[in-house]
Formats: C-alpha cells, sequence, structure tokens
C-alpha cells in the first residue's frame, strides 16, 4: 500500500518543469536546431525527425502543465497571476502542481479475485469433459462477529448492511465476546444472536466450518481471528473491518521501544485476513506496517453523523489542541498526507481569502491550516506562504490532523477544502464539517460533485479559477457574520450527510461477498448487487437505535485503548515469565552443582560394576543351552509389554466398545472427549493434544505425512492407519467413530446414548449392525430432505452418481457401458459425518472394501487435481475434492453387504432400525459385495504389489497392509532359515567349548576333603593316644 509518508501507491507525471525553465530549453533548443542545418553532412530526413521529436515535446508539455487550457477564459488567471513573485522560490522546490502528479490508487484486490474465479472456470472447462450442477439447498451462511453488543455507529453500519444482505439471499448469525443493548437489536431483526465466553485462555466452541465466511468488525475482536489461525478453519473466509486508528498509532510505539515480536504477533493477525476493510483511504496508509496486500477499502460510516446525533461533547482538555481559537475562525483544510503541490495549494487559497482580511484589518479571526503531522515540518511553510501574502503575524496557523480535530471544526464558522487531489471518495473531513453543521467550499472535483450540490448543500468553485473562490467567500461572509443563505445551506448539508454513502456501503459489502466467497454445490447463490431495494441503501437504519441514541456508552477509541492495554500487558508477562524461567535456569548451574552429579554418578557406576561382579560369582542353576536360549527370547519378548499404562489405556482395554475421534488442528481440541469410551487419533503429528494419549496416525500410516492426502483422505486417513496391523492398537471387539464436527452441532453421543449403545452390543440384540446417530435428514446441507443419490449429487456439484459409477467399474474391472451404480432405496434415512459403530471384524472388511474404492476414485482425479487443484466435484480449487462422496461410502457398504443398519438417537439412545433386511431382498448386489469377493480382490492386488513392483504411481499399497498367501510363505520360509540359522550358532557354539582345552587342577591328584564326621572321629582317635 506504501509508506505512511508518501500516501497511497503514486503515479507521477513527467510534467514537473516550469515555465521559465520551459523557454530556456526553447531558446536552447533553436540554438541547436540552427547548428543542425548549418552541418553541411545532416541529412534530410534525419532534420525532418528532429522537427517533429521536437514539436511532439513541445505539445506534451503544454498539455500535462496543470491549469493549462486551449482557450482561457477571461476570468482565467495566467501565469504570473497564478504563482505570486514572492513565491518564485518556493515554486523552485516544490514543482507546479495541484496534486495532479499523485493518483490513489487502491489494491485491485477485487480485480483479483474475479481474475481467480474466471482462470478457474476457464480452466475446468477446458480440463475436464463434465458439466457441473449447482443445487439451491441452503443459503449462503455468514457470520458476524463482534468484540461486544454495545451501542456504537459501527453496529448501525453492519445492522444496515446485515439487513441488505439477508434481502438478497444470506443467512447470518451474530456472535459477540460481550453481550450489550444491540443484542435486542439484531434479534427483532431477525438474526440469532450467540455470546462466546471471552478470556485469554478460554476455547472458543464453534464449528466456523459451518459458514461460508465471516464478517469481523474492530480489533477488539483479535482473539476469534487468531482461533482461525488454526488448522481446520485456515480456508475459511476472512473479511476484517477495522475502524480504530489506535493500533496503527500504538505500532510506532511498538516499533520505536523494539517490540518486534508484538508487532509480529499482529502480522500474523492481519496475513490471516482474506480482506481487511477500511472506511477512508486514509486508514489503509496508517496501517501500512500490517499491510499483506490484502487492503481494501469500501466508503461510507454514520460515524460523524452518530457524533453530531448523539450529541458528543468536545474534548477539550486534548494536549493537542493548544491554540486559542474562536467562532469567527476559518478552516483551510489540505491532505492528510503531504505531497509535492500542497504547498501551492495552500497558496492559492490563502491568497484567494486576503481581500477578506484587507477590507477587515481590525478582525481577530485565525484562518487555521490543517494538512501533515505533528511530525512534520510543514508550519514552517505555512508561517512563509502567510508572510509572503502579508498576512498578519499570527493571523494563518497550521494545525496536524493529529490533533483534535472534531473541536477545531466545531468552533469555526466556515470550512474550505484547500486540496485539489482527485480522491476516490468523498473527503473525510467534509463529512466532520458537514455533520457539524459548517457550510464547506469545495473544489468542483468529481468525487466531491457527486455528493453534494453547488449552492444547495455547498459551495463548489473550479480548481483553474480561483478567483471564483474569492467570490463565493465575499458572498459567505459579510462583517465577519455567515449570510442566512450560508446559514441555511449549512443545514441542507447537515441533513445530507447523515445518510451520505449508505449505498457505497451497502454495495460495496454486498459486491466483495461476491467475489471472495467460494459457495459449495449445495448452495443457492445469492441476488445480484443491482437487486437490493433502493430503500435499504438509500439510508441508515437510525428507527431501530432511536431508542439508545442517547444512551452513554464507553467511548469505542477509549475501549480500543484499553484493550490494546491488555494485551500489552499479557504480551509484557508472557516474556517476562519467559526470560526470569531462562535467568532461573542459568543461576542454577554452578560448578559446586556440577561436581556432586558427577561425583553421583562415578559411586553408582562403581556399585553398579561390583553388583555384577557379585551375581557372576553366585551359584546358577543348571540347564542345557536350549533352556537358556528359550528364557532369553521370552524376556526380550515380554519386554515391549511391561511399559506403563494410563488409566484410560486400562479402563478401553476392558470395555466391548472403542469410539474413535479424527482430527487434525488445534481448531478441534474443544470438541474431543476425555473419557474412557473415546479415544483421540490425529491426523496431524504436530496437531496432538499435548498430555493426552492420542494416536498418532501419520506414525501408523506413513502416507498421511504427504498433506495432498491427509486433506482428500479426511476420516479415511484415521480408519485405514487404526486398520493398519490393527491388533497391536485395538483390543475391542466393536470399533466406532464420531466426526468432532458432530460434536459441535450437537449431535453427539449423550450418557443415556452411549449406556444404550453398550447394552445393545453386550446384549448382542441386533448382531452385525451399523449403528449410526447422525442422520442425512437432519443435516443442514439437505433441509429439502431428498434421497441418498440426490444429496449426494447434490454436495459434489452435480457429479457424485457419475464418480461412484467410475470408482466401481475401475475396481471391479468393468469394461462395457452398464450401469454400475449400486441402487439405494428412496424412503428411510442415512449415516453422514463418519459417526457410527461397526463389530471389528466388520470394520476390517469395510476397510478392506474402501481401500479399492479409494485407489479408484484416485486413479481417476489425482493428476488433474494435484497439479492444478480443480476438481470436478467442487466449482472451485478444493483441497478435499472426493471427500465428500467417501463421506456416504459406508452407507452403500452396509446395505449391499446385508449388515442391518439401526439409527441411535443421540439424546435418549432410542434405537430405529432402517432398511430392514426383508425389504432389500432383489435390491442388493449381494455377490459384489461379499468377503470371499473383496478378500480375492485384495489378494490380487497384494500379489501385484508384492511381485511386479510396479513402477507408475499406485496407491492402494500405501494404504495398509499388503497381504496375501505369498507373502505368508515367503514370511515363514524366513522365519525358519532364521530358527535354522540359530540352532547352527548354537551347535557350533558348544562344539567350540567341547573342544577347548579345560586346565588341569594344581597339585596333582583332587584330594576328596573330610567331612565333619571324619574330623571329629580322627581328632577321638588323637586324644586316646
Amino acid at each position: 500500500m506504501g509508506s505512511l509518508e508518501t500516501g497511497l501507491p503514486l503515479k507521477r507525471t513527467t510534467a514537473s518543469t516550469t515555465r521559465i525553465r520551459r523557454q530556456s530549453s526553447l531558446n536552447r533548443t533553436v540554438t541547436i536546431c540552427s547548428r543542425f542545418l548549418m552541418f553541411k553532412r545532416l541529412d534530410y530526413v534525419q532534420w525532418i525527425c528532429t522537427v517533429a521529436v521536437f514539436l511532439v515535446l513541445v505539445v506534451f508539455f503544454q498539455m500535462f502543465l496543470p491549469g493549462s487550457v486551449v482557450e482561457k477564459s477571461k476570468d482565467s488567471m495566467d501565469d504570473s497571476e497564478l504563482i505570486p513573485e514572492n513565491f518564485r522560490y518556493l515554486k523552485e522546490i516544490g514543482g507546479f502542481d495541484f496534486g495532479e502528479d499523485i493518483r490513489l490508487e487502491p489494491t485491485k484486490l477485487l480485480e483479483k479475485f474475479k481474475r481467480e474465479g474466471s482462470e478457474v472456470r476457464l480452466s475446468f472447462s477446458s480440463s475436464f469433459n463434465r458439466s457441473q450442477h449447482r443445487f439451491e439447498y441452503r443459503k449462503p451462511q455468514l457470520a458476524l462477529v463482534f468484540a461486544d453488543l454495545l451501542v456504537d455507529p459501527q453496529q448501525l453500519l453492519m445492522v444496515t448492511v446485515a439487513t441488505a444482505l439477508r434481502e438478497i439471499g444470506y443467512a447470518i448469525q451474530v456472535y459477540s465476546l460481550e453481550d450489550g443493548p444491540v443484542h435486542n437489536i439484531w434479534q427483532n431483526i431477525g438474526v440469532p444472536v450467540t455470546i462466546l465466553q471471552a478470556g485469554p485462555k478460554t476455547e472458543i466452541f464453534v464449528d466456523w466450518l459451518n459458514y461460508d465466511g465471516i464478517l469481523v468488525s474492530s480489533l477488539e475482536a483479535k482473539g476469534v481471528i487468531s482461533s482461525l489461525m488454526q488448522e481446520p478453519f485456515k480456508s475459511v473466509p476472512i473479511i476484517w473491518t477495522i475502524h480504530e486508528r489506535t493500533l496503527a498509532i500504538r505500532s510506532r510505539q511498538y516499533t520505536s521501544s523494539g517490540q518486534i515480536a508484538l508487532m509480529n504477533d499482529w502480522k500474523k493477525v492481519f496475513n490471516r485476513a482474506t480482506v481487511v476493510v477500511f472506511q477512508n483511504y486514509a486508514l489503509p496508509m496508517i496501517y501500512s506496517a500490517f499491510d499483506a496486500g490484502n487492503y481494501y477499502v469500501i466508503p461510507g460510516s454514520p460515524a460523524e453523523a452518530w457524533k453530531a446525533k448523539t450529541g458528543m461533547k468536545v474534548d477539550v482538555d486534548n494536549p493537542h489542541v493548544a491554540i486559542d481559537y474562536g467562532p469567527d475562525d476559518l478552516i483551510v483544510v489540505g491532505n492528510q498526507f503531504l505531497y509535492k503541490g500542497l504547498w501551492l495549494e495552500h497558496a492559492l487559497i490563502l491568497r484567494a481569502l486576503f481581500p477578506l482580511f484587507a477590507n477587515n484589518s481590525n478582525s481577530k479571526a485565525k484562518i487555521i491550516v490543517l494538512s501533515g503531522e505533528l511530525t512534520s515540518n510543514y508550519n514552517m511553510v505555512i508561517e512563509s506562504i502567510a508572510s509572503n501574502l502579508g498576512y498578519p503575524r499570527g493571523v494563518v496557523q497550521h494545525m496536524a490532523f493529529d490533533g483534535d480535530i472534531d473541536g477545531v471544526l466545531s468552533m469555526a464558522s466556515l470550512v474550505i477544502h484547500g486540496s485539489f487531489l482527485e480522491e476516490p471518495s468523498f473527503p473525510e473531513i467534509l463529512t466532520k464539517a458537514m455533520s457539524l453543521g459548517k457550510p464547506i467550499i469545495a473544489p468542483n472535483l468529481p468525487s466531491i460533485r457527486k455528493h453534494v450540490d453547488d449552492q444547495v448543500n455547498s459551495y463548489l468553485f473550479p480548481k483553474e479559477n480561483i478567483t471564483i473562490l474569492t467570490q463565493i467567500i465575499l458572498q459567505v461572509i459579510s462583517d465577519w457574520k455567515l449570510s442566512s443563505e450560508a446559514r441555511r445551506i449549512a443545514l441542507k448539508g447537515k441533513e445530507a450527510v447523515k445518510n451520505m454513502m449508505v449505498m457505497e456501503t451497502v454495495e460495496g459489502y454486498a459486491l466483495l461477498l461476491e467475489n471472495v466467497l467460494k459457495l459449495p454445490s449445495e448452495t443457492a447463490p445469492p441476488k445480484a448487487v443491482k437487486e437490493i431495494p433502493p430503500v435499504l441503501k438509500n439510508e441508515w437504519l437510525w428507527n431501530l437505535f432511536e431508542a439508545f441514541i442517547k444512551s452513554s456508552y464507553e467511548d469505542r477509541t477509549w475501549r480500543s485503548y484499553k484493550f490494546l492495554n491488555t494485551i500489552e500487558k499479557q504480551w509484557n508477562h508472557t516474556q517476562m515469565g519467559s526470560s526470569s524461567s531462562l535467568t532461573a535456569m542459568d543461576d542454577s548451574f554452578s560448578y559446586e552443582s556440577w561436581a556432586e552429579v558427577k561425583n553421583m554418578q562415578i559411586m553408582n557406576t562403581k556399585k553398579r560394576r561390583e553388583e555384577e561382579e557379585l551375581k557372576d560369582r553366585t551359584d546358577q542353576p543348571s540347564g542345557t543351552w536350549e533352556d537358556v536360549y528359550r528364557a532369553a527370547k521370552r524376556t526380550g519378548r515380554n519386554k515391549n509389554d511391561l511399559h506403563e499404562r494410563d488409566e484410560g489405556e486400562l479402563q478401553r482395554t476392558g470395555q466391548p466398545l472403542c469410539i474413535y475421534e479424527p482430527y487434525y488442528g488445534e481448531g478441534t481440541w474443544p470438541f474431543l472427549h476425555n473419557n474412557s469410551l473415546y479415544h483421540g487419533i490425529g491426523l496431524s503429528t504436530k496437531g496432538r493434544r499435548p498430555g493426552m494419549d492420542d494416536i498418532d496416525a501419520p506414525s501408523r500410516l506413513p502416507l498421511l505425512n504427504d498433506l495432498y492426502y491427509r486433506y482428500v483422505l479426511g476420516e479415511y486417513g484415521a480408519f485405514f492407519a487404526i486398520a493398519n496391523r490393527i491388533d497391536r492398537l485395538h483390543k475391542n471387539a466393536w470399533i466406532g467413530f464420531q466426526s468432532w464436527r458432530a460434536t459441535a452441532r450437537m449431535a453427539s453421543l449423550s450418557k443415556v446414548a452411549e449406556s444404550a449403545l453398550l447394552n445393545a452390543i453386550e446384549t448382542q440384540k441386533h448382531g452385525d449392525t451399523l449403528y449410526f446417530w447422525v442422520r442425512m435428514d437432519m443435516d443442514p446441507r439437505n433441509n429439502l430432505q431428498h434421497d441418498f443419490w440426490s444429496f449426494c449429487d447434490a454436495i459434489n456439484a452435480g457429479n457424485c452418481r457419475f464418480a461412484f459409477s467410475e470408482a466401481f467399474k475401475r475396481m471391479y474391472g468393468v469394461e462395457q457401458d452398464l450401469n454400475s451404480l449400486p441402487p439405494m432405496p428412496e424412503d428411510g434415512t442415512w449415516s453422514v459425518m463418519q459417526s457410527w459403530a461397526l463389530p471389528t471384524r466388520s470394520f476390517l472388511e469395510f476397510v478392506m472394501f474402501s481401500r479399492m474404492f479409494v485407489d479408484a476414485l484416485d486413479a481417476q482425479m489425482y493428476d488433474e487435481h494435484h497439479q492444478s487443484g480443480r476438481c470436478y466435484l467442487s466449482f472451485s480449487k478444493d483441497k478435499q475434492c472426493y471427500s465428500r462422496v467417501l463421506e456416504l461410502l459406508v452407507n452403500v457398504w452396509a446395505y449391499h453387504s446385508t449388515r442391518r443398519i439401526v439409527y441411535v438417537n443421540p439424546g435418549t439412545g432410542v434405537m430405529q432400525e432402517y432398511h430392514k433386511l426383508k425389504n432389500r431382498r432383489g435390491k442388493m448386489w449381494i455377490k459384489w459385495f461379499l468377503f470371499s469377493t473383496l478378500k480375492s480382490m485384495d489378494e490380487d492386488l497384494a500379489e501385484e504389489a508384492d511381485s511386479d513392483h510396479p513402477r507408475q504411481r499406485w496407491l492402494w499399497p500405501s494404504t495398509g497392509e499388503v497381504v496375501w498367501q505369498g507373502v505368508f510363505d515367503r514370511e515363514r520360509n524366513l522365519r525358519n532359515q532364521e530358527k535354522e540359522k540359530k540352532k547352527q550358532r548354537s551347535k557350533d557354539k558348544l562344539a567350540r567349548m567341547r573342544k577347548r582345552n579345560h586346565q588341569k587342577a594344581l597339585g596333582g591328584k583332587y584330594v576328596k576333603p573330610l567331612t565333619e564326621e571324619q574330623e571329629n572321629s580322627n581328632s577321638t582317635e588323637v586324644r586316646s593316644n
């Protein structure tokens, strides 16, 4: 967006040469041409080209000189009149222009989104020989997030915008961190409101994937955006509206004080937003330090009219207000940012005002020039201009935009817009003045005359003819009093500004959403922007806020400052805590402690060595080498079973059912269970819950380390990871899965339903059954309750049947053009969101079928989807592609494999069987789903993968175990060979020991020691002798 010093992106023309310099260049050119003509060797064609280039340059300079026209009117000033002689020295440093060397260019963000959308549509039509269809089953879902619901102009703006958006087809839900009076206003217009728990460590229990887009208002909602920076919410579009200047002002302090980490934290939040919306073109410049290329301006706000309507007090104690202003002061308004020709524009305005002071030399009125910032030295330029024009000292004073602008404007009698710069929208400073009931005088620029009318609610003058400004001033002010006509025009202006630029705001948000949101195929597109009723875009909805207009609430700016102070305190506390812990660790180290630890290690080593030596000296029980070998092998085999198990694992071991909850990212943690019935399985190693015994899916299935398959498989990545060598992990007779999104939707199993499900499993009430508790007919995507295949088509751009059919043909090797789509009855309901339970043996059979089906889907979609991100199952680039087809696959397998299908009410636990077996006769494809058929196909694929080692990319071997009879035979042969090798090594070792030369006993022949009785008898005989 540029920098604070230079403004928005600038484009400079080459017309910076003055007329005096042009005259000297003309003389120099004539001299050069004379020399060319006198030169004998000059080619005639070259001479013609030189003259032509000279004429083009002259015309070019003449066209781009500001204020120059082909025919000047009698009232227009010539060059000598336009720039006073005493300003010639300023002309050299500033150049002669009216700001026309600067053009404000908003970021081409909208064009970028339009271009990306058209590129996706064109590439799809050229890449796939398939048509797509949109099913209008639901409305686009929007979430509006606020920091609070207090009464302020931003709430008035969003209520007006939301009302218009609902009219063209959007469904809206409001979230707020704090409650307030506007809660009732939202409910009165039919928008549901949810109050979130606020706090630095409070988790937000919202499934943001339910929404097609999120509109966040104000800086104080930063915590919500931070939660959206985590998976799986990173892809949800965020439109963040910022209307405060507080963070931009604080950011300078962060930079000067070296708080780079805090700045980087805010930059991450700005970078997460898809679009950052500002209400004027000055705010993007002020926030340039955080620009991530996603800034966008939607002009218009009721803030100034709100201030005038509520009668907010002027801050007379503001330290920036150091000038004694009076009611007769005139305000000359420039631009908030300095540019090359600003001084000249102010000089011309001051010269036009000089006759007013010349006729009233005794007046105490002042001219206050508003422009620039406190850090600039523009004050010296204004003083120099005023002195050269002959103004008395102190009459013309300069004030920066950093000061109390509202206070200064409220005490002025007239406001003159002294900037000739063509701005993209109506200047905000004029909106302030009109809201305060001040007459305004402004140049007749397109962005100004679009919203105000000359002699009706404002005064306009042509920028090329400054004398008109003098005439207007003398008409408006007579004897330093505003004329009655000026007061009437000021009142008209105050009434007009009350609802100014409502249309630009409403249509701006609608157009932005239309281009930013990527709606799924089951969503009805909103109506066109032009179809918004005129009554909803001509005025703000003041009538809804009339009861609260006079209520006193804390100023939004002060609330923003308090929020930033809280953030800074938390950040500084965190930094101090981390630094103090590091300091404590450094202080705790000393040489004495190190020496003590070293001595303890030496003593322990000596003690352990002595114990090993004593152990070798003790008598060991005798036995054969085979017994020793078996004992050692048994010890090594049992070594891995001695690890410590937590309480949850021990409880799960004795249960008939374990329900696994697949998740990806920290955003899902609030929706996961912590009791023994459930077991989390993280699809990514980085996003696992700390301190929990969750399963690391990538360590069990390396395929999930590939980010592409982690997205496209979804929960099936967890299915394949658990089924891979399942006996090492799952010890229960039944296995279940529950999506974290079911918990977020309040559709997870209650305690009563859990007990009912466990009781049905233990008593074998239904036998081999698929239990499910999230119904398709109650899914928000299926409000019209369509049948199975219609719903599948709706969420897959109308191509679900085709994808299923092609996958079945490839899976079973059916080449002829037959109807390869398994029939699914239209009555009853089905399972969605991967929340079901099966016997473990049946689960393994389902995984066997799923691996082959997924491999068939991947073979037809991988090349195009992996390279470009495009998939004929979605209208936009979609990382998940065929995951929505897989969501319904368990229903097809369970129906045609003769499993019973039972629905468990997640609240009451009441069970109801659907699609009973007696009603399925003659409709099931039993032979295609028999275990023997699937097992034979699985072994054929395993033999091919094990024997041929195909060089082409093939997904199936990476989704689980590759097992067939040849693998068992090879492993048995390897085990037998290894056993024979070990036996041979043992025999060789025994042979070497037998052949070894043993040392003979010292002293010759071994003498057996005497027993105790013999010793006693010998001693008795000696005594008797």
